[in-house]
């Protein structure tokens, strides 16, 4: 029953958001057109409500450069001093309000990681597919991305564990705090390939563009 009235809330909420943040994301798109140039959004599918694929929207961070070969040069040669800002402030993900009134996401709820991460997960880590992936989460508030991947989605089951409206308000209320002061925020260095034994890569470099 909660889930339900949740998803009224995120309707309500995303609408209302989009509305008073529009000016701004006006703003920030002419920046990354003048700064970076066409696309103005970065689009991604990732595994959604019972890892069914979504496609989340943020603004475009990174520039296309590329090496002799063809190949994307690192993550820290196409990130933009834009774009360094917009990660910092989390004003990149203004446009996922737009996959919360989808119904893609929630305001609240596991962040949605690459849907080539699935085969890696133990059967107890799937099962933070069974709440709708949210904008900000418990792992979010305990670190973000300076967490290993193990240590996230240990949070993100406790959180399908425990989820209720009193938890939500408090991550929700925390979230306001990390986000206005910047704690925990890096750039993801090891991929949860590299730490699960698989195919090596950087997930900075294939997540955020």
């Amino acid at each position: 029953m909660y889930l339900r009235i949740r998803r009224v809330v995120d309707v309500m909420g995303a609408a209302f958001g989009l509305i008073v943040a529009a000016p701004v994301m006006l703003v920030i798109a002419l920046a990354i057109r003048g700064a970076i140039g066409r696309p103005i959004l970065f689009r991604q599918r990732r595994p959604g409500l019972h890892e069914r694929g979504i496609v989340c929207l943020k603004f475009r961070t990174m520039t296309e450069a590329r090496d002799q070969n063809g190949r994307l040069l690192p993550d820290e040669e196409r990130l933009t001093p834009l774009g360094s800002f917009l990660r910092r402030t989390s004003l990149d993900e203004l446009p996922q309000l737009w996959n919360i009134l989808r119904g893609d996401l929630s305001f609240i709820g596991p962040r949605p990681l690459l849907e080539h991460y699935l085969p890696y997960y133990t059967p107890a880590e799937h099962r933070r597919h069974s709440v709708r992936p949210g904008l900000t989460g418990w792992a979010q508030i305990h670190g973000r991305n300076r967490l290993s991947f193990d240590q996230r989605l240990a949070m993100d089951v406790w959180y399908v564990e425990h989820v209720s409206w009193f938890l939500d308000v408090k991550i929700l209320l925390v979230t306001f705090w990390v986000v206005l002061t910047q704690r925990g925020f890096a750039m993801d260095k090891i991929s949860l390939d590299e730490q699960r034994g698989g195919v090596s890569g950087s997930f900075g470099q294939e997540v955020r563009q």
